[in-house]
């Protein structure tokens, strides 16, 4: 294994796809806008150049294969044509099973030992990073000052992104935050969202990555620096085991069953995305700090929506299909904004309408569904309201100060229901007592949390 050989395995786990021919490939770059003709025709210009001065030149040395490109609105595809005999066997030698599209497996495990040095290491990170690794100036975290390099994964290989994480690790590039392919992470509000199998994103922090890891292509060099001056200073990372970690509430999702998710992973509830790490006993991983936020787990865990918009006649479908919400009876009543606003201009943590002080639901919450209840059509995305939620509902209460939306009072600690303007929402209950009860530690792995149902007599404990 040599740098060249390194980088172009890289690249083509990134984004290499085979069918069933013998004398062709395609590599796919998914460039999207960052690389259109149309939006960046410079920016085009250069990457074609980086395929044809770059990659080309490799793959006619090291496996005598021709390259051209094609560049649509979602890839930049890099056609590789020859004998593929020598390539296949290479890659099938590392464990690389060459059919259909790498990225979904993420085959590294193989791989990784056999680099065997930090700069065999960097070239190999780099053609991933060539391939998958996005700088569109949108990877930041929250504002320009933290700009981000995020590989975008596909499948359900858990391990083989732990093994990309720790293979960063060992040549000082701690990474910065992984989004795994989970409900817990991409539909941590809402049970029903059932599209939340977005694929993998890990981040490094660009100043990270440029101190430590490497690109092959001149474009994203450029636009690594580009992105990188927006900053007002240079940013350090911590390692992950020194980390502060902030759990947050996240729904009980049926997607944590899904067949797809590994067998170590599927069937846990997780309220961090460092929980899973620890999971899949990353060495790295805050296991303390995860400990500690388990003795307050039933603040974190919500066996109902957070919060679920819809028509109203979604809503009032799930409200009747539930097994639990329709074994309670429901007051009709009328919530007032102005007395809404007030109590959480008082307490933005404020929990209304509950058993006793550590229970009831989330003042902020329900702000936020009569924000998606009151705006027009036209000021929806998707189901999110465009601008902040209080400048929504202050407007409203300035026009009309004794406004209200009808709401649904359960007898039980279940969600509420709100209606107004043929739309409704659930707001869920916090629990913390309760909730608590119904965690189970895997008995193979102890960070391993699962979440048995909730039951009607469950809510009518004292």
């Amino acid at each position: 294994m040599d740098t060249d050989k390194a980088y172009i395995f890289g690249l083509i786990i990134g984004g290499g796809k085979f069918g069933n021919a013998e004398d062709y490939f395609s590599i796919q770059l998914p460039y999207r806008q960052w690389g259109s003709y149309i939006k960046n025709p410079q920016r085009a210009s250069q990457i074609s150049d980086d395929i044809m001065r770059f990659v080309s030149p490799l793959l006619r040395s090291i496996y005598n294969l021709r390259v051209n490109f094609e560049a649509s609105n979602k890839y930049w595809t890099i056609i590789c044509e020859g004998d593929l005999s020598e390539l296949k066997s290479d890659l099938e030698r590392y464990g690389i099973n060459c059919e259909g599209e790498l990225r979904s497996e993420l085959p590294i495990d193989g791989i990784i030992p056999h680099l065997k040095d930090a700069n065999i290491k960097r070239r190999f990170i780099a053609g991933l990073a060539d391939s998958i690794g996005s700088t569109n100036p949108n990877q930041r975290r929250f504002t320009d000052n933290v700009q981000i390099l995020s590989f975008e994964l596909k499948g359900f290989n858990f391990e083989a992104i732990c093994s990309l994480c720790k293979l960063l690790y060992s040549v000082n590039c701690i990474p910065d935050q992984i989004l795994w392919n989970h409900p817990n992470f991409h539909a941590s509000n809402n049970p029903y969202y059932k599209s939340w199998a977005k694929g993998f994103k890990l981040r490094i922090q660009l100043d990270q990555y440029a101190e430590f890891g490497a690109f092959g292509f001149k474009t994203k060099v450029e636009s690594a620096n580009f992105n990188r001056a927006k900053q007002a200073h240079p940013n350090e990372t911590e390692v992950c085991e020194e980390r502060e970690i902030h759990p947050s509430v996240s729904t009980i999702h049926p997607g944590e069953n899904d067949e797809r998710l590994p067998m170590c992973i599927r069937g846990g509830h997780y309220v961090h995305f460092r929980h899973i790490c620890a999971t899949l006993g990353c060495p790295h991983a805050p296991y303390q700090q995860l400990e500690h936020s388990f003795k307050s787990i039933g603040e974190l865990i919500m066996p109902f929506p957070i919060i679920c918009k819809d028509t109203e006649d979604k809503i009032r479908q799930i409200m009747a299909s539930d097994s639990l919400m329709s074994a309670v009876t429901y007051e009709d009543n009328q919530v007032y904004l102005k007395d809404l606003v007030q109590a959480f201009q008082k307490n933005r943590n404020e929990l209304l309408y509950g058993m006793d002080s550590r229970s009831g639901y989330p003042v902020g919450e329900i702000l936020q569904a009569i924000a998606y209840l009151i705006v027009p059509q036209t000021e929806l995305k998707g189901k999110r309201p465009k601008g902040k939620f209080m400048s929504i509902v202050k407007s409203q209460l300035m026009e009309y100060p004794e406004f209200s939306v009808r709401c649904v009072m359960p007898n039980r600690l279940t969600p509420l229901g709100l209606f107004h303007n043929n739309r409704g929402a659930l707001i869920g209950p916090q629990n913390p007592d309760v909730y608590a009860k119904l965690i189970i530690h895997d008995t193979g792995n102890p960070y391993k949390l699962i979440v048995r149902p909730l039951n009607i007599s469950d809510l009518d404990e004292k």
